[in-house]
């Protein structure tokens, strides 16, 4: 071994390292011989578009048909238990591929040659071991809102074995034992109470949340473990006591660690037994880590002074980068081909070939006892439960309650999302009770009745949507679960359904409570609590429905279109707008499997169906004076003419059919859909959950094809030669000269976390001068990122206090705008290509009236200089579909560089980097510092040459101290000696780097305080002193202040909308999910709308269809804004991250280009529900009226779309968003005159909010041209039959009612009964709607028109209200 240090300075012991029976020592051998790897393509496609998912041309067959190529070769080893295994490469090698395969995580590779077993069995039989075979991926994939504790307790708590808990201790004692150690052994157990958090959540630091990652790994205990880039973002310290940490484990519990790592530094390096060296897809190196060094100088290759081994070994395939021993120029292997050649030639191949384990009884003998280890383990109440070879080692019981645990946990760390839910709720209540009020017993009120029962459904059906966005949410994080076997994704789905019902049940309680007195509905307790119970498991089905849609769907887009389809049918078929018998007989079997129509059935039997009606005006005709009550007929379904009160069971029966007559048969039923759902959401989760693919660069296809054919030519600068002249001669032509002095003093932040002030910097001070090169250093956690966005003003939260100048002046307006900042996180717009993201940089940021084509120039300079120009064309995407993650680094780092910023931040640029791609990087700012370009930056895991590049150091301690500020010197000499002085020398042959971030954690031993040793130590008198001389600078080249310095912004808000609009354009285009689920969502409700309201006819219930088909209409918006809103967040989340504080372009811009983006899809999707719909309903054909209908139409859809961005433009997240909406839509829709009558509106609502209603508008809109002129002719069963006095005859009897109301008689000179229609025209009927003349059709219209432009311009206010100023100091 190795490690003979392994157990130095550790921070705590493992739990568990030994048990009883040895189980811990179930090592697995893992043997890998001749491995090759295949994926589809040339590692490159485009990206699909709009127009090229019309033409039907697959993605993957853009490059031919099925074209293979190798990114593995040849691969062959073997790592034992005990053994430590380094894979080292450049970005693209392999490494993480190889890594994959060992992890027996194939799926995504097109072919997989070559032998891969564990122990004595192959990749297949292994599977029944998945949990026992694990792989750390590189990106950190957390609940946000989770506490770090709650991610470990569960990760544990899942991994209890059968006798993992000591008798002295409970099994609660175990879980928070062994959470601790971990934590502790990683140095983040002060963190057990911080939130994880993410790009866009404040939580714990970066490096913080990777070791959370490694904590969660570690917990699995798996025999085979592979880590793939761990350390990234960790410290030189934390990520040396990481692989510490592996080393030890790996000796203790003899465990299979597989590592691939970049910038690993020499102890690190050292802590391995073998290393795998990879080039271009070949190995080149394997054997004893102690050897490789030897090996590769032997073959004539020099390994530069106290630089570290394992960047020595990736750069001998680099021309630019490896040395060759003199002598060697001729014998040294140049090509990959050629080391892979000179490696099977070697001894230490023969040698490490022949000291391969091939015992095979050995081997199964690892197997048996991982069979057996699973045995004693498996944690079974009872055993003959469980499946024989299940990688869970709780039962699913225990699964779905550590599940249900951890959703409530996610809901309380959301808990002011879900208190809008309940808010909402008391609001809605409130509102839709008083609209409601006190609802009589009679005939007036029974349409209105129907509704109060059928508004919650809506409501609380509505509020259900958001679920299928809370289902696409954590996705990666369940799938992540299920390899590790934590718990099954079908465990989390049903732990989403048990959470659901606490919160319904508190939910629909205070909404009913509220709703059901203010309603007026029956005193009765029995009916009281039948109702709210129904409503309850209503909603409960609904969530697991909306749920099942989301779980059964890979892309978003295809679930919102399919459960805002879903939303419009089940509504549509619940009763209420169409009774069941007068559906149409080709859709009515829809009604027999919509859980809403038996709710609906339940809720008017339970409320209406015991009760007696009252027939009053203006349903009991004619009414006057001079009529009798004898001689009246009941205009009701179900009642009996002459008499006055009906019973409801009756009228129920007449109207709605049996459905309402059996009111917990129907309750059964949706109860019934209720489990049914919820057992199909677990299977969806379980067979449709996505995984991680390869990564694919996908290239924008015609910009791509254009460069291929101009690849040659030189006169666009881009050929090699050309570019590497650029990048050496032109720099000083490019650069400015004036260097920047940027000078802080005395820097305070504070921040209120839990409901205390936190101190996070406390009186930091330095300087940055032109030519120096100043790095930002310190443990994760110390506030080096804090640090960095203070002083280049980023922070929008909490209180800055001290002095910042910039060449002795206070940061002025353009400070952002002229200020570089590579944040550590690399967030860009997904569908740009890397040249249009650095365009849109250069061309919003650089001065306006410089020339177009001198930021062009500029931007292939700079494409030029960091390698760029290959992927020009590549859309960025995500790492695992798009940009890798090295490559992701130097296109944030281009970005800043384009806007030929004064002044350069860089937060962490060399974080996962290889080595070589780290040093560049370095060089590069050196040579930008030399430029007379001020720089500063944060850097972790330096090695020794790395940090030789920087001039100033600024170290700090926990606590955001300053331990250090000053020259480093000529191989750190200054800052060494000033340590030494300390009483703490670097060790000969040590990293300075890591040397000086280790004393100041105190890992020597030392009890100093080390920022008090600085505030007195000489250095920084002399340091404060150079600082007050710096302070008082005042170069003339800065003196005057040009207008230029005066502006926001670099360009003016007209051309940043035309930019801004231009990429959202670019970027819809490219997002064909988007725009087809959305034009697919119209097609599909436009025609099932056409088809339900076909061909309606001229009775009087038809009148009313007319308005119910208009009504349907507005069910188009719910599908529609839930699909908009999560792609407007995530374009404000990449504003608001970066753009926003970068002052590349204003909030004005941003909202203008959102909202003109969308006019062309809405266009198409309004003409395309307008010709499916309207046609086949039978409406007029005129263009007096189709034209109205279709402009009004058109006005709907930016109507809604305006809304929804409004709702969304202040939201924190797009599920606080979808929950929004129904509270904002459901009132507009409630309040429209459909629900309830104009005449039947409490006077409260009716004279403001239902004039202030758009919706009221857009349904007289649209009402009007189809409604107004129909000639009513009633069918006879809808003729309300009065009987006649003696001696009278029908025409004689009515005349005077039918002089002062609308309707007509059939048969006037019948002297028996009289048939009555209530309706002449349509127009009568609409008179009743508040809708008195023909004129208001086009009044309306113009009213809506008007609304969209105030609804438009409240987008502008939302988004403005959230805009905050960023902080400056004080």
């Amino acid at each position: 071994m190795s490690s003979t240090d392994a157990s130095d300075n550790e921070k705590a012991p493992l739990p568990d390292d030994t048990h009883s029976g040895g189980s811990y020592l179930s090592g697995l051998t893992v043997t890998f011989e001749d491995v090759t790897v295949q994926v589809e393509g040339l590692g490159e496609s485009y990206v699909p578009t709009v127009s090229s998912v019309v033409s039907g041309l697959a993605t993957s067959l853009k490059k031919g048909q099925n074209i293979r190529r190798h990114i593995l070769q040849g691969i062959t080893g073997q790592v034992r238990p005990g053994e430590m295994l380094l894979v080292l490469g450049r970005p693209g090698s392999g490494c993480t591929s190889l890594l994959k395969v060992l992890a027996n995580m194939r799926q995504e590779f097109s072919g997989v040659s070559g032998k891969v077993r564990y122990g004595n069995i192959d990749h297949k039989e292994a599977q029944r071991f998945r949990h026992q075979i694990v792989m750390n991926t590189e990106d950190d994939q957390h609940f946000p809102s989770l506490m770090v504790s709650e991610v470990m307790e569960f990760a544990v708590g899942t991994k209890v074995t059968k006798q993992g808990s000591q008798p002295t201790t409970s099994k609660t004692e175990h879980i928070e034992n062994k959470t601790g150690a971990i934590l502790d052994s990683l140095g983040i157990s002060h963190t057990m109470d911080t939130a994880v958090g993410d790009e866009f959540i404040r939580g714990v630091s970066g490096g913080e949340r990777k070791r959370v990652s490694l904590a969660e790994v570690m917990a699995t205990e798996a025999s085979v473990q592979c880590w793939d880039n761990s350390t990234r973002g960790l410290d030189a310290s934390n990520a040396f006591d990481f692989a510490k940490v592996l080393r030890r484990v790996t000796d203790d519990q003899r465990k299979t660690m597989i590592a691939t790592l970049y910038q690993a530094g020499n102890g690190i390096y050292n802590q391995f037994d073998k290393v795998l060296v990879l080039s271009e897809g070949r190995q080149i190196y394997y054997g004893p880590t102690s050897e490789a060094k030897r090996y590769f100088e032997n073959l004539g290759f020099q390994c530069p002074p106290s630089g570290n081994v394992a960047d020595f070994l990736t750069s001998v395939t680099v021309p630019t980068e490896r040395v060759v021993i003199p002598g060697f120029e001729s014998t040294a292997p140049k090509t990959t081909e050629e080391f892979e050649q000179a490696y099977k030639n070697s001894t230490t191949y023969s040698t490490i070939q022949n000291a391969r384990m091939t015992n095979e009884q050995s081997l199964a003998a690892e197997v048996a006892r991982l069979d057996e280890r699973r045995k004693v383990e498996k944690n079974r109440t009872f055993n003959f439960l469980s499946r024989e070879h299940s990688v869970y080692q709780v039962s699913f019981a225990k699964q779905v309650w550590a599940c249900t645990t951890r959703q409530l946990q996610v809901m309380w760390g959301d808990r002011w999302t879900n208190s809008l839910k309940l808010a909402s709720n008391i609001i809605v209540a409130l509102i839709s009770g008083s609209l409601f009020y006190n609802l009589a017993p009679t005939s007036a009120d029974t349409f209105d009745r129907a509704g109060a029962l059928y508004w919650p459904v809506l409501y609380l059906g509505l509020n259900c949507l958001s679920e299928t966005t809370a289902s696409f949410m954590g996705r990666p994080i369940f799938s992540r679960h299920k390899l590790f076997g934590f718990a099954r994704p079908a465990a989390q789905a049903i732990a989403c359904t048990l959470a659901d019902i606490p919160f319904t049940l508190l939910g629909v309680s205070i909404f009913e409570i509220i709703y059901y007195f203010l309603v007026g509905f029956a005193r009765d307790g029995g009916k009281f609590f039948t109702q709210w119970f129904i409503y309850v498991v209503f909603t409960l089905c609904l969530l697991s429905f909306y749920r099942m849609i989301g779980a059964w769907n890979s892309h978003f887009g295809v679930a919102s279109q399919i459960a805002g389809w879903s939303t419009m049918v089940i509504m549509v078929y619940a009763g209420y707008l169409i009774p069941v018998p007068k559906m149409h007989v080709w859709f009515r079997w829809i009604a027999y499997i919509d859980p809403v129509q038996y709710t609906f059935g339940a809720l008017m039997g339970s409320e209406t169906g015991g009760l007696t009606l009252e027939c009053v005006e203006p349903q009991f005709i004619p009414y006057g004076n001079s009529y009798e009550e004898i001689y009246r007929g009941c205009s009701a379904p179900g009642s009996t003419p002459g008499q006055s009160t009906y019973s409801g069971a009756e009228f129920l029966k007449a109207q709605y059919g049996d459905f309402t007559q059996h009111v917990w048969r129907n309750v059964g039923i949706v109860i019934a859909f209720w489990i049914f759902f919820a057992i199909m959401a677990s299977l969806g989760f379980e067979v449709n959950l996505q995984r991680a693919g390869g990564s694919k660069i996908l290239f924008e296809k015609r910009a791509y094809l254009k460069s291929l054919s101009e690849q040659e030519d030189k006169e666009k600068g881009i050929t090699s030669e050309t570019s590497s002249v650029q990048r050496d001669g032109a720099l000083e032509e490019h650069r400015r000269t004036d260097g920047t002095v940027f000078t802080f003093r005395d820097i305070n932040y504070f921040v209120h976390a839990g409901g205390s002030e936190k101190q996070l910097l406390r009186n930091v001070s330095g300087f940055v001068t032109p030519g120096k090169l100043v790095a930002l250093m310190g443990s994760s956690g110390a506030g080096k990122t804090t640090l960095m966005d203070v002083l280049a003003q980023r922070k929008d939260k909490g209180t800055v206090k001290g002095s910042i100048l910039i060449n002795g002046r206070p940061q002025g307006i353009s400070f952002q705008r002229d200020t570089g900042y590579c944040e550590q996180n690399d967030v860009h717009e997904a569908t740009a290509t890397v040249r249009e993201a650095l365009l849109f940089s250069a061309r919003l940021r650089q001065p306006h009236h410089v020339p177009d084509t001198e930021k062009v120039e500029y931007v292939e300079y700079i494409m030029g200089l960091l390698e760029l120009f290959p992927l020009q064309h590549a859309v960025i995407g995500s790492p695992n579909s798009g940009l890798s993650i090295e490559q992701r680094k130097r296109l944030t780092i281009a970005t800043e560089l384009v806007a030929k910023p004064s002044l350069l931040f860089l937060d962490e640029p060399t974080s996962g980097l290889d080595g070589q791609s780290a040093y560049e990087i370095c060089r590069f700012m050196k040579k930008l510092a030399a430029a007379g370009q001020t720089i500063i930056c944060t850097i972790h895991q330096p090695s020794a040459v790395l940090f030789e590049t920087f001039d100033v150091l600024l170290l700090l301690a926990k606590g955001g101290r300053t331990t250090y500020f000053g020259e480093t010197g000529k191989d750190s000499s200054i800052v060494l000696d000033y340590f030494a002085r300390c009483g703490v020398p670097c060790p000969p042959d040590s990293n300075p780097a890591e040397h000086i971030v280790d004393v100041v954690q105190g890992r020597f031993g030392t009890e100093i305080d080390w920022p008090a040793k600085w505030e007195a130590s000489k250095e920084q008198q002399d340091i404060m002193e150079r600082l007050a001389l710096l302070e008082q600078h005042d170069d003339h080249t800065h003196a005057a202040t040009s207008k230029e310095d005066e502006k926001d912004f670099a360009t003016p808000v007209s051309y940043q909308i035309s930019q801004v609009t231009r990429r959202q354009l670019l970027s819809l285009w490219r997002n064909p999910d988007y725009v087809w689920n959305k034009i697919g969502l119209h097609v599909s409700n436009g025609l099932f709308a056409g088809f339900t309201f076909w061909k309606i006819g001229k009775g009087s219930f038809d009148v009313q269809l007319r308005l119910m088909s208009v009504f349907n209409f507005l069910f188009v918006a719910p599908g529609c804004i839930n699909q908009l809103q999560p792609l407007f967040l995530h374009n404000r989340d990449i504003f608001e991250t970066r753009e926003k504080k970068s002052k590349t372009y204003s909030w004005i811009a941003f909202i203008s280009a959102q909202l003109l983006s969308e006019i062309f899809i809405l266009i198409i999707c309004a003409t395309i529900y307008f010709v499916s719909w309207y046609f086949s309903s039978g409406f007029p054909v005129q263009a007096s009226s189709s034209g109205q209908v279709y402009l009004q139409m058109l006005l709907y859809e930016f109507l809604y779309t305006s809304i929804g961005q409004a709702i969304a433009a202040y939201s924190p997240n797009a599920y606080f968003a979808a929950l929004a909406n129904p509270l904002i839509v459901g009132t507009l829709i409630q309040f429209c005159g459909v629900f309830v009558p104009y005449s039947h509106i409490t006077p409260f609502w009716r004279y403001w909010l239902y004039y202030l209603n758009p919706f009221n508008y857009l349904v007289g809109g649209l009402l009007v041209p189809v409604a107004w002129d129909t000639e009513v002719q009633c069918k006879a069963s809808e003729l309300t039959s009065v009987p006649l006095p003696p001696n009278t005859t029908c025409g004689d009897y009515m005349s005077e009612f039918l002089s002062q109301y609308s309707g007509y008689v059939t048969d006037g000179g019948s002297t028996t009964t009289c048939s009555y229609c209530p309706y002449n025209t349509g127009a009568d009927y609409l008179r009743t709607l508040n809708i008195n003349e023909r004129y208001y059709g086009w009044r309306d219209v113009g009213i809506t028109a008007l609304f969209c432009v105030s609804s438009y311009a409240l987008v502008f206010l939302m988004m403005r209200l959230r805009t905050k100023a960023t902080k400056t100091a004080s």
